[in-house]
């Protein structure tokens, strides 16, 4: 089949008039209901919107009501598609498993783009993908890169040799690659990129992975014939579940994710369609196209709003519909995984990373001709995960203002902002009040109710560790999920600042191990703290109800230290998981083989070595040679005396003598390589070189250890 965005006039008709219905009633649900409750803010306020303060609540409220009301009926609606069957308009739908199963595949490259990531972890998971789809028999149409960005000689030089036990185990000659790009551009999405101009044309489809990201391979081979079947379809999205949560903190999230997302990417999936949005890993995408419209300009716009776009996956789906093709969003492809950050901090440092590009949104949003309306909300949307948290920290300064003034400053008869001839008497409504903090909560907390009620109408309820540990789980979710929403506001606010004023952000791989500690907690969390508690000493001094309204935002603040250190804990998740709470169906259910798989290979530990990836790349016969096979010559022009020179003060003072550049240089020249293998066995028993040699002797692995095959000693 041409790769070209094929019309078919009938189905392509049919999907987006369904699509726009959807989408119109979803614009009228919450509209309508923002419109009903900014009605109500507005007569629960004193003056009732005569005022500048009680202006700006009231739009800062609806915008905030507004963005809360499209995942409440995003979830409504989900629930409903699935009480009704499903999605009968879903891709999936389209084709019977017959004709999947007889559809031909096409070369599909499997890529992993990595960058600084824990090595031997992250190759487990690759390994498991790759003997996942061994198992399907259909292993020949597949190859598998290995897309490193990683800066230090360290970490690329134990990827190199990780990867070369790899192709060695697995048979993987000629089918499992290892490229490094040696100048890092446009961060993940220019390492892409850069796959793509160079082998891109090797294949027709390119299935991408995250560090995290396990895909079965019955589900790539699916993926892969949906995609041969449905020309106009340039990328296709799974849903991927969170799995293997150890703290407390990962299990809330791995639940959380499990048990909810079925009612939100159903509804999300339907109100999409072929329009839907791409989250970087766990999908597949058709190459030509990609390579030809989803290429990424640098912004012009001031700040922020100007220089490489740092949040690429949205954009390039965007870019992919703006072409004709269309973007799916897929919940019936199941057994796609990835894993949660463990901690609260390690949540928040990604976060971080992830605000800049977020809001970079908006300008691509706004500047960029030709987008199709679907991707524009979703830019917006995706840019209200972090403004969200300063218009409401914007909300509550507003409110501290009118409760101070109406507290410490006489009534104002006729405040500013109020015209006309009579005086304005403040009044409090009570009982609107009332109505629409229930309102508001109903947004927040029904659609997880309605999760619960579909797992009793779909009888999975068991899988969750039965209704009533079903239910405890989702309060307990709930409990967490109150005293983390001030702390996230607040992190989320700074992020946002930060993001504005364009300081500088640093890209890293993620923590997957490490609890927090408590200094690490009180250094992150101690400004919010102080805030929290200034706020609520405020709040008392002003008024007794104002002081209690506070409460829920005041007490998660002043609490965020030892919440984040506590939900950090393996101990509390591993009580949990003892007494069923928070369950999710894939710790009591036989492992599907994907999964036993990358346990088994995260869990098998390498061997104790007492030397670093450089000493080894130096030392070691066999990993040289690996290394020098490579590396290049780079001893050209006034390269050569450089290299030359730090050779010899790596052999005399040690490789860490030398800084992360002058090793890097080093362990990607080929002749340098040489030279330290031959020097540093040459070198006399007193020096680093010579020490290291004595450390491996001393392990008791003197007698396996080969000599260079130039016979230096």
């Amino acid at each position: 089949m041409a790769d070209v965005a094929v019309e078919m006039p009938g189905r392509v008709h049919r999907w987006r008039h369904i699509a726009f219905f959807r989408r119109a009633l979803l614009i009228v649900f919450v509209l309508g209901q923002t419109a009903v409750a900014s009605y109500y803010l507005l007569w629960v306020l004193p003056y009732h919107g005569g005022t500048w303060v009680e202006i700006g609540m009231t739009a800062l409220f609806a915008i905030l009501y507004a963005w809360i009301a499209v995942g409440f009926w995003t979830a409504v609606f989900g629930f409903f598609l699935r009480l009704t069957g499903g999605d009968r308009h879903a891709l999936l739908r389209r084709h019977s498993e017959d004709a999947l199963a007889a559809t031909p595949l096409a070369k599909t490259a499997i890529a992993l783009p990595i960058y600084h990531e824990p090595v031997q972890w992250t190759l487990s998971g690759l390994r498991a993908v790759y003997r996942d789809i061994e198992r399907t028999g259909l292993i020949e149409h597949f190859e598998f890169y290995i897309l490193s960005d990683s800066r230090d000689p360290d970490v690329w030089l134990e990827e190199q040799r990780v990867w070369a036990e790899m192709v060695s185990e697995l048979g993987a000659e000629g089918r499992l690659f290892y490229r490094r790009r040696s100048v890092n551009l446009n961060y993940k999405s220019g390492n892409v990129a850069d796959f793509l101009r160079r082998w891109g044309r090797r294949c027709r489809y390119m299935v991408v992975l995250d560090a995290d990201s396990l895909l079965a391979g019955d589900t790539i081979v699916r993926m892969v014939r949906l995609m041969e079947r449905e020309p106009g379809v340039g990328i296709l999205q799974t849903n991927p579940t969170i799995i293997n949560a150890e703290s407390f903190f990962a299990r809330i999230q791995q639940f959380a994710n499990r048990f909810y997302s079925t009612l939100f990417a159903t509804g999300l999936a339907a109100i999409q369609m072929g329009d839907a949005a791409f989250w970087g890993h766990n999908a597949i995408l058709r190459i030509e196209p990609f390579m030809k419209h989803c290429g990424l300009p640098k912004l012009r716009g001031p700040g922020i709003f100007g220089g490489p776009i740092m949040s690429h996956d949205f954009v390039e789906a965007a870019f992919m519909g703006r072409a004709g093709y269309e973007v799916w969003l897929e919940t019936g492809l199941g057994n796609s995984f990835e894993e949660s950050p463990p901690t609260l901090e390690d949540e928040l440092t990604r976060d971080f990373r992830w605000a800049k590009g977020n809001l970079q949104h908006l300008w691509v949003m706004l500047r960029e001709p030709g987008l199709r309306f679907a991707h524009r909300m979703a830019f917006l949307n995706g840019a209200m995960a972090y403004l969200a948290s300063p218009l409401w920290l914007g909300f509550l300064v507003l409110t501290t203002l009118e409760a101070a003034r109406m507290t410490l400053a006489p009534i104002e008869y006729f405040p500013e902002g109020h015209q006309g001839p009579f005086p304005l008497w403040p009044e409090w409504r009570p009982g609107w009040a009332l109505i629409l903090a229930l309102s508001t909560f109903a947004l927040l907390f029904l659609p997880k109710f309605l999760a619960l009620l579909d797992a009793l109408c779909h009888r999975y309820a068991r899988d969750f560790g039965g209704f009533l540990k079903l239910f405890g789980s989702v309060l307990l979710e709930i409990v967490i999920s109150i005293l983390l929403a001030p702390v996230r506001m607040w992190a989320h606010s700074r992020h946002v600042l930060v993001a504005l004023f364009s300081l500088s952000l640093s890209w890293a791989g993620q923590n997957r191990t490490e609890e927090t500690t408590w200094r690490k907690a009180l250094a992150a969390q101690f400004p919010g703290m102080l805030v929290g508690g200034c706020w609520s000493a405020f709040a008392w001094s002003l008024d007794t109800m104002f002081f209690l309204w506070s409460l829920p935002v005041a007490i998660p603040l002043l609490l965020a230290a030892p919440t984040a250190v506590f939900i950090s804990r393996k101990g509390p998740g591993d009580a949990l998981r003892g007494l069923d709470l928070l369950r999710v169906p894939e710790e009591k259910e036989p492992l599907r083989p994907i999964l036993a798989d990358a346990r088994r290979f995260r869990q098998a530990r390498a061997p104790s070595e007492v030397w670093r990836p450089f000493e080894q790349a130096v030392l070691d016969p066999r990993l040289n040679r690996l290394h020098q096979a490579l590396a290049r010559d780079h001893r050209r022009g006034p390269r050569r005396r450089h290299l030359e020179a730090a050779v010899v003060r790596c052999l005399v003072d040690g490789p860490y003598a030398l800084n992360r550049g002058e090793r890097s240089d080093l362990a990607r020249d080929r002749q340098s390589l040489a030279a330290l293998h031959e020097g540093a066995w040459r070198a006399p028993d007193n020096s680093y070189w010579g020490q290291c040699l004595r450390r491996k002797s001393l392990q008791g692995s003197a007698g396996t250890l080969a000599q260079p095959e130039s016979g230096a000693t």
